[in-house]
This record gives structure tokens, C-alpha cells and sequence, in this order.
């Protein structure tokens, strides 16, 4: 088969479409022919090596899929030669194959495209496990999401809609907030011109956003404590703003605040496992309904990745960006 291998750390040109060894379904595992998988910003990371997969997945980047299961490895029950499924992954979606754990496979939902399918999986469990999972969002309260035209932010906007929650996004430039605004979105931040500690206080009479999903880290991770109510909970997923910060306990305390910082590729299979059946319990049934919908900017052949790269540093992109065979 052929997959995007990356012989050395670098930019967008480390990615290079070449010949692999087939892989092959081992126990509880199927052997899906990939049809499309999505761009994350943990491959960027991956290329610029700086985030190796887990032991024992795949070299190759791509930590969602979509396609058709082609083999089934000994062990696996409930799923048969020829289902359309999308997966999430530890990495080996940029491939024409893939082995994937039993345990994170779901069937393409309802109302989607076998394609499109390959933008759900990562964003979906990303969102759910952290928002809903962890930090318990209620309807009723208030989500602010940073980066709430990625496609963990639409993913994040209409998910929180759908359960009663109000939702802050921050974004940069009206464009990106105006499709922030057509997914629901009730308070729209230009980070670049507004303060989102203000906004949001001012937004909700003082009271502050109850959940903070955060995209930025260390750069943000001050101004979330202020921007968050009493009660409140600071999921953090991302470092694009670094690694290190102050934060002031006290803060905290008088808060009765929390701070969670997940990451999903490293987790062991039972709680991958265990997120994708309660993705495919609770969101599902939302998607095949028509009320949560894939995001997606734009797809690229395969063997165009290090152009679906240069889309996602330049940050010009809505949702998802898809690479297909």
C-alpha cells in the first residue's frame, strides 16, 4: 500500500507519499481501506517531531479515519467485511490502510457521506470526552470555546447547543465569526480586537462562563482563571500558546475552581473505548437527526498533504480540512 511517510522532521515537505508494508489486523482489531481521513494539529506536531504516536500504533500520521472494513482480525465480533465505519486512531490515517482497535470503530452515521464521515471521530470524542465527560456541561450554563472556528470549536459550538448550553466562541476576524454565528454560537469575541475576560463577564452579568474549552495553554491559562464563574471548569487540550505559566492558587480557591488538561492519542484503548461508545450513544443519534453536522473547509487528494498542511498553519481554514484516496 501507500501511505505519507515522514523520514525526517521538517515542514509541510517532510510529507512524502510512498510504498509501505501492508498492516494487518491483529487481535480485536479490523482492516479498514481508508477513504478519507481529516488534518489535526497533532500531526503538524507528529511532522515537526515533536508528538511520536503511542507504542504500537501506526508510524504514519492521521488520527481519524473513514472507509470499509476489508478484514476482520481474530476476535472481533459485531462488525462484518464491507461496513462503511469511520475510527478514531492512534495514528495510520494517512494511508490506504489501516488496523484499527475494535473498540474505536463506529458506523457512519446517519445523513453523512462515507467522506465526510472521516471529519468526526477525533473532534467528536475530543469534544464530548473533555466538555461533557469531564467538565459535566449542563444546560443552562455557559461554554466558552477557543478557536470556535476550528473543527474542534464548530464541533464544540453545536454539540453545547444541542444540550441547552449558551456558547462564547473566540475567533479571529468577523468572517470566522460569522460562521461561529450560523452554528450557534450566542456571543462572538474577535480575539485580535476584543478582551474575552470582558466580553464574556459582560455577557453573562458578571457571572463568568462556566466551562472553558482552551486551545491555548499557558498563554491563556490567567485570563481563563478570570473569565471562569464560581464553579467553573478549565478544560485545557491544547499548548499552541506554550507550556509553561503563573497561576495564582488563591484565584482558584475562591472559585471553588478546576483545571483538566487531557490528551486523547496516548490513552489506553479501554477509555478510547469507552469515549467512542458514549460518542456513538449520545452524538450519534444528534447527527443522524441533522442537529450536529461535519464541518468541513475543503479536502485534498491523499498525496497533497503537505498543501492540506500549509492550509492548517495559515489558519485561514473553517471546520475540517479532509484528505481522500
Amino acid at each position: 500500500m501507500h501511505a505519507i511517510t515522514i523520514e525526517e522532521p521538517g515542514g509541510p515537505e517532510a510529507l512524502v507519499w510512498a510504498e509501505v508494508p501492508d498492516p494487518v489486523a491483529g487481535e480485536g482489531e479490523v482492516l479498514v481501506d481508508v477513504a478519507a481521513s481529516a488534518v489535526n494539529r497533532a500531526d503538524v506536531l507528529q511532522r515537526q517531531g515533536f508528538y511520536d504516536p503511542p507504542p504500537g500504533a501506526s508510524p504514519y500520521p492521521g488520527l481519524e479515519c473513514s472507509g470499509r472494513i476489508s478484514a476482520l482480525g481474530p476476535g472481533v465480533s459485531g462488525w462484518a467485511v464491507g461496513d462503511e465505519v469511520c475510527a478514531l486512531l492512534g495514528g495510520g490515517g494517512y494511508a490506504e490502510r489501516v488496523a484499527v482497535p475494535v473498540g474505536q470503530l463506529l458506523p457512519v452515521p446517519a445523513g453523512v457521506d462515507l467522506v465526510t464521515a472521516a471529519a468526526l471521530p477525533e473532534v467528536v470524542c475530543t469534544v464530548w470526552s473533555n466538555v461533557f465527560m469531564v467538565a459535566g456541561l449542563r444546560p443552562g450554563e455557559t461554554l466558552l470555546v477557543h478557536g470556535g472556528s476550528s473543527g474542534i470549536g464548530t464541533m464544540a459550538i453545536q454539540l453545547a447547543k444541542a444540550v441547552g448550553a449558551r456558547v462564547a466562541v473566540t475567533a479571529g476576524g468577523p468572517e470566522k465569526l460569522a460562521r461561529c454565528k450560523e452554528l450557534g454560537a450566542d456571543v462572538l469575541i474577535d480575539y485580535r480586537e476584543q478582551d474575552f475576560v470582558a466580553e464574556v463577564r459582560d455577557a453573562t452579568g458578571g457571572a463568568g462562563a462556566d466551562v472553558i474549552l482552551d486551545i491555548m495553554g499557558a498563554k491563556y491559562l490567567a485570563r481563563n482563571l478570570d473569565a471562569l464563574a464560581v464553579n467553573g471548569r478549565l478544560a485545557v487540550i491544547g499548548l499552541q500558546g506554550g507550556v509553561k505559566a503563573e497561576l495564582n492558587l488563591g484565584a482558584l480557591l475562591a472559585k471553588r475552581a478546576a483545571i483538566t488538561a487531557t490528551s486523547l492519542r496516548a490513552r489506553p484503548l479501554e477509555e478510547k473505548a469507552a469515549i467512542v461508545a458514549a460518542v456513538r450513544e449520545h452524538v450519534w443519534p444528534l447527527v443522524a437527526a441533522g442537529r450536529v453536522k461535519p464541518v468541513v473547509h475543503g479536502s485534498f487528494p491523499m498525496r497533497e498533504a503537505p498543501q492540506a498542511h500549509r492550509t492548517l498553519e495559515s489558519s485561514t481554514h473553517v471546520g475540517k480540512l479532509l484528505l481522500t484516496i
